[in-house]
C-alpha cells in the first residue's frame, strides 16, 4: 500500500490531497475500510490494458459504498495506461457505460506520460 500526498488548486484555492494507493493489497483490507471511512471522494482506477483490471473494480466501488454507507459518494472512474494504444483490452464505450451505471465522470489517463492526471484529481 502507498500512499502519497499532493496540494492541487481548485477554483483557484489551495486543495490537499492524501492519496493510497491499494492495488494488490488485500492483505491491508482493514487499514483499507479505516481509510475509505475517512475518505471524502475516490478515484477508481483500472488499466485500459487488462480487462480483469476493470472487472476487479466493481469489488472496490462496492466496497467504498458499504464502508461509506451511502450511495452518494464521489467517486470518479479512471482508465490508466491510454499511451498503450495497441495494448488496449477496455473500449471506450465499456468504460463510459460503467460510468453513466454509476453516475461518475469517466477520464482515461497516462501516469507514464502524465495525460488528464491532475484533471482527475480536480474532478473529484
Amino acid at each position: 500500500m502507498d500512499f502519497y500526498r499532493k496540494e492541487i488548486e481548485v477554483d483557484s484555492e489551495p486543495a490537499y490531497l492524501e492519496i493510497l494507493d491499494t492495488a494488490g493489497t488485500e492483505q491491508f483490507a482493514s487499514m483499507r475500510d479505516l481509510y475509505i471511512k475517512n475518505g471524502r471522494g475516490f478515484l477508481v482506477v483500472f488499466s485500459l490494458t487488462s480487462w480483469q483490471s476493470f472487472v476487479d473494480i466493481r469489488t472496490m466501488r462496492e466496497q467504498i459504498l458499504r464502508v461509506k454507507g451511502t450511495d452518494n459518494v464521489p467517486i470518479c472512474l479512471i482508465g490508466n495506461k491510454c499511451d498503450a494504444s495497441l495494448q488496449r483490452q477496455v473500449t471506450p464505450d465499456d468504460a463510459l457505460e460503467l460510468a453513466q451505471a454509476w453516475s461518475c465522470p469517466y477520464i482515461e489517463t497516462s501516469a507514464k506520460l502524465a495525460i488528464n492526471v491532475n484533471d482527475t484529481f480536480a474532478e473529484i
